[in-house]
């Protein structure tokens, strides 16, 4: 059996026949009216030869003749032929109002290209619920993130590689200079190449079972024997917090079971957790408190978004930061599980220098002339 592909086309305005179009039940339907493959063609406004052609490549295609080809005679349909017009009148007649609600939906999609006043931003970004919940406000104000979910790290790659407009990622509050997230971050991001732009400020922590039957209470209990550990992928945000966090420990990776293991998402942690593949997790409270999961706060983080400078002056970035600066969007920080409003510096562009101290650039001596 044949399959089906379906296609639109744009065009200024809607033409008189609104049904679903296909190429060859135009052909079929002329050359039956009009009983020549000539006379088919004026009528559709096209060659003879490219009737003619695109005829036999369909018959090549389906496998079966359409037309009786017999010279001096009147151009007709075979059976196979007239049985797919009667087919394709049965599938129109009977779809006619799905066709019609597709349609409609699928216009209103591509509306939003044509208004002026919308704009589209693609972000790249580590898995955050804040995030999910800004797209969800912005779009009726006219303002659609784009947003697909990975690492930390690929996510400002895939900005540096300009394949999205805004990256987002996290760092512990106080970030130091010498720190697992300096390493990794450092190389990544340039002073005066890139702009930090306030996002939002939650926990981490670790997300066990409900009422927490194994005591967990911090980093260390981890290696106890019999404590199942569920991680993230490496490259992630929440797996570079977690290895700064056993380095403070001091707790080597290899003594923690289940280290190896990767889940997608916060959700995807809690879910393990949630089923009893995994006792812990490191994630944020929201991914918990959604489960009906325990939830141990470990680490107070930053999330950031960053662009390039160069993004800074477009409609696209403006019409974020206004609505990240909007006392709505405060509001919604604040109801979020382990997420707070007031110290997000929500919208506010900031110093990559100050934010994040990881450059230090060496001085001229006085007196020493530069070459």
């Amino acid at each position: 059996m044949h399959k089906v592909e379906l296609s639109y086309l744009l065009t200024p305005q809607r033409g008189k026949n609104t049904l679903i179009r296909n190429p060859l039940m135009d052909l079929l339907h002329a050359v039956r009216e009009q009983g020549s493959i000539s006379k088919a063609a004026k009528a559709l406004d096209l060659s003879y030869r490219h009737v003619w052609g695109a005829l036999k490549g369909w018959e090549q295609t389906l496998g079966r003749t359409l037309i009786v080809w017999d010279k001096g005679q009147r151009a007709r349909l075979t059976e196979f032929g007239e049985k797919l017009l009667w087919a394709e009148r049965q599938a129109q007649a009977r779809l006619a109002p799905q066709i019609e609600a597709l349609r409609g939906d699928i216009e209103r999609a591509f509306s939003t290209a044509f208004d002026d006043n919308a704009h589209v931003l693609t972000l790249y970004a580590s898995h955050d619920a804040a995030l999910s919940a800004l797209r969800d406000q912005a779009s009726p104000r006219g303002l659609h993130l784009d947003i697909r979910f990975m690492g930390s790290v690929d996510a400002i790659a895939a900005l540096n590689a300009g394949r999205c407009m805004m990256a987002g990622f996290h760092t512990l509050d106080q970030p130091e200079s010498r720190s697992v997230t300096a390493q990794t971050y450092r190389n990544l991001l340039k002073p005066g190449l890139h702009k930090l732009i306030g996002f939002a400020h939650r926990t981490q922590g670790l997300i066990v079972a409900k009422n927490n039957p194994l005591r967990i209470t911090g980093i260390a209990d981890l290696a106890r024997p019999g404590v199942r550990y569920v991680n993230r992928a490496e490259g992630t945000g929440t797996r570079v917090l977690l290895d700064e966090l056993l380095g403070r420990a001091g707790v080597a990776a290899s003594r923690i079971h289940g280290y190896q293991s990767q889940e997608p998402s916060h959700t995807a942690v809690a879910q393990a957790i949630a089923s009893g593949a995994a006792d812990a997790g490191l994630g944020i409270e929201t991914a918990a408190r959604e489960k009906g999961l325990d939830f141990v706060p470990l680490a107070e983080e930053r999330y950031h978004l960053v662009c390039l400078k160069s993004e800074l002056p477009t409609p696209q970035v403006q019409a974020l930061i206004k609505e990240l600066q909007s006392r709505e969007w405060q509001t919604t920080l604040e109801e979020l599980p382990g997420y707070s409003g007031k110290l997000a510096h929500s919208g506010k562009v900031l110093s990559l220098r100050t934010t994040l101290p990881w450059w230090t650039y060496r001085k001229e001596k006085p007196g020493k002339n530069p070459l």
